[in-house]
């Protein structure tokens, strides 16, 4: 697959920003624009400083971990101090219901707590493909949030394809929204919405105030998939969403993810372009004050 001409200046644009190696002030926007790490896995496991820095230097404001923290995995002071030197912030944190078992519990929240990470949400449950089993997860959720209660944190959800799913008129998603108090984050993925067939602007107003982090991905890594993963580039209503996470969806962090690399480019100059992207759109939709 030959890259179309916007392609290839999405490619240049990012290009150039990869050579910057010293953090800048990202414009403010509304939300802030963070990226979920498990789009660079494998650059931030060879160089977890490195690549942190150049995200920052892409104008990216924040970042969603996915579990590896390089050097300072037992270290959260040093890296809460790191982030600070490259103006990153925490948008939340991917955490599997394993790190938050009675034994773990203290532990992993007072991790988060020190680098100020706002948001625990659980990346993927398989009990969730079920609306029985979206249940015990509602459960679960409700428990760990009510023990999350006096820490300033909150937990979350992330839906994949299954949760999308229509089962019996219902929908594992819906089963876990209707059963978790209003403070648990519905961080919906938009390109597991749309591989499931559903609209990802309806699924906010479905549930208003509670999409605090959004997923912004232009596609998901499902078989036959031909969808361009270039936000931007993309068939998503990107500019009716938007509008309704600001309006609607109490929405404080677009969080770039990135599952799928056009050929030629790597996936940091992947993201780079899909954030490129998101902010010419963010540009034409003025904040209403």
């Amino acid at each position: 697959m030959q890259p179309t001409n916007s392609l290839k200046l999405f490619l240049c644009i990012a290009s150039i920003t990869l050579i910057t190696n010293v953090a800048h002030a990202a414009p403010p926007t509304h939300p802030k624009l963070s990226v979920q790490l498990w789009s660079v896995k494998d650059d931030v496991s060879k160089d977890f400083e490195g690549t942190l820095t150049q995200l920052a230097g892409m104008g990216f404001q924040g970042v969603e971990f996915a579990g590896n923290f390089g050097s300072y995995a037992d270290d959260a002071p040093g890296l809460n101090k790191f982030l600070k030197k490259t103006g990153l912030k925490v948008s939340g944190a991917h955490v599997g219901f394993d790190k938050l078992t009675p034994e773990n519990f203290s532990q992993t929240v007072k991790f988060y707590k020190a680098i100020g990470c706002p948001y625990l949400i659980i990346p993927m449950d398989k009990r969730a493909a079920t609306l029985e089993g979206a249940k015990a997860v509602a459960q679960e959720l409700s428990a760990l949030e009510q023990q999350l209660k006096h820490s300033g944190m909150h937990m979350g959800y992330h839906n994949h394809k299954q949760e999308m799913l229509d089962q019996n008129g219902d929908t594992s998603w819906n089963v876990i929204a209707k059963n978790t108090p209003a403070t648990v984050v519905l961080e919906q993925d938009v390109a597991w919405t749309e591989a499931a067939g559903k609209d990802p602007v309806t699924v906010v107003r479905q549930n208003p105030g509670r999409f605090l982090a959004t997923h912004y991905k232009a596609a998901a890594p499902v078989e036959g998939n031909k969808e361009n993963p270039i936000i931007g580039l993309d068939t998503t209503d990107w500019k009716s969403l938007i509008i309704a996470n600001r309006t609607v969806g109490g929405t404080q962090w677009f969080v770039v993810e990135q599952e799928i690399y056009p050929e030629g480019m790597t996936p940091l100059q992947s993201v780079a372009a899909s954030l490129k992207g998101l902010q010419q759109i963010l540009a034409q939709i003025p904040i209403k004050k």
